[in-house]
């Protein structure tokens, strides 16, 4: 389960050490740490995880086992990505592995990201495994990257390694594995010390149209 530290004034939430799938349990934990990261008044977040996978995305065996509690619970996954987008301080995702569907619209959500350059895999594998993208969801990643990176991203279920996806501008930077997470300290260490409510507000003006496909409206 998900684990919240700091290091002097950024906190940092490991999201685990297993395949870290978006279980409603699992979603429940990562906003308990996040309620309690806003309200200490940290200067940054960074996310990370333990294990070899940063996130492997939608629980699709608990999904296929209470298809009746699908818009539930694609409802929760939407919300989890608004709250990361507009979280009131500059957000970083330290992939030191892989990070696939949902686990890399996470990834997405954030400001920034940095990702191991040797190993793992940054994927939307969709188009492979047969489910769409909501509208939230296309919208999300469409905000973030360029109409060229979104048909290469999320119309061919392509594995992007941290160097390829360098130079697509899925993440910031590739670096060493023993150097993502002190990377992305570094990147986001200089960025705080905003005011919260501002940063929302800039964060949710900038972002209105992908907020809105999230919670549903036309």
């Amino acid at each position: 389960m998900p684990t919240l530290r700091h290091h002097d004034a950024i906190a940092i939430l490991d999201l685990g050490d297993g395949e870290n799938r978006f279980s409603l349990d699992f979603m429940t934990e990562v906003h308990t740490h996040l309620d309690a990261v806003v309200a200490a008044g940290a200067a940054a977040l960074v996310t990370t995880a333990t294990g070899k996978i940063y996130s492997n995305g939608l629980d699709l065996d608990w999904l296929s086992a209470n298809g009746d509690r699908a818009a539930e619970y694609v409802e929760a996954v939407h919300t989890l990505f608004g709250r990361m987008l507009t979280l009131p301080m500059p957000t970083v995702a330290a992939i030191g592995g892989h990070a696939f569907g949902a686990g890399a619209m996470l990834a997405i959500a954030h400001d920034y990201r940095v990702m191991r350059a040797d190993r793992g895999f940054f994927c939307f594998p969709e188009a492979d495994i047969r489910i769409p993208f909501t509208n939230g969801m296309a919208a999300l990643i469409q905000a973030k990257v360029t109409p060229k990176t979104a048909i290469a991203a999320m119309t061919t279920a392509r594995r992007f390694g941290g160097t390829d996806a360098l130079s697509y501008d899925l993440v910031d930077a590739a670096v060493a594995e023993d150097a993502v997470l002190d990377t992305a300290l570094a990147m986001v260490a200089p960025l705080g010390g905003k005011d919260q409510g501002t940063l929302t507000a800039i964060k949710s003006v900038m972002f209105a149209d992908v907020l809105d496909a999230l919670r549903g409206k036309d």
